[in-house]
């Protein structure tokens, strides 16, 4: 079976959950959701080829501009899920798996660097910053981007 992909317009969507995995690949789903909004003029407060993006890519060992050729040449998830696993560096499932679970495990929290923003926007979540994952907070982020208002 064939899944088409249908562009997200995410000003009125969110973007696939970055857990949701793509042939095995943790942040796919979400990057093909990006890249084809962005081309599309509707990527809201999203950003295609962003850094979570470039985790994917240096995994890979390609680049956004090759993947964006790719998902401009696929019509469903199950061809961008192949050209995944036949182009750049080869992965073997075992592989795949265990960098898509250290994906969904890591934690802002951890870079120094990156530290504070994660406290302050975990706070306005309501989310524990030592406790809860970088995708735990994109996906708080994105299901507060779009609730429904409250009249």
């Amino acid at each position: 079976m064939s899944t088409p992909i249908i562009a997200r317009d995410l000003t009125k969507q969110a973007p696939h959950s970055p857990r949701e995995r793509l042939a095995g690949f943790a942040i796919a789903f979400r990057t093909v959701d990006k890249c084809r909004a962005s081309l599309a003029g509707t990527p809201g407060q999203y950003h295609y080829d962003c850094p979570l993006d470039k985790l994917l890519f240096e995994f890979k060992g390609i680049t956004g501009q090759q993947f964006q050729t790719a998902d401009q040449a696929v019509t469903s998830f199950e061809e961008m899920g192949a050209w995944l696993q036949a182009n750049g560096a080869k992965k073997t499932p075992a592989e795949v798996k265990s960098w898509s679970d250290e994906m969904e495990a890591a934690s802002l929290f951890k870079d120094p660097e990156k530290r504070a923003y994660f406290i302050e926007s975990c706070s306005t979540l309501g989310l524990n910053p030592r406790m809860n994952s970088t995708f735990d907070w994109l996906e708080a982020d994105d299901r507060e981007t779009f609730r429904p208002s409250r009249n």
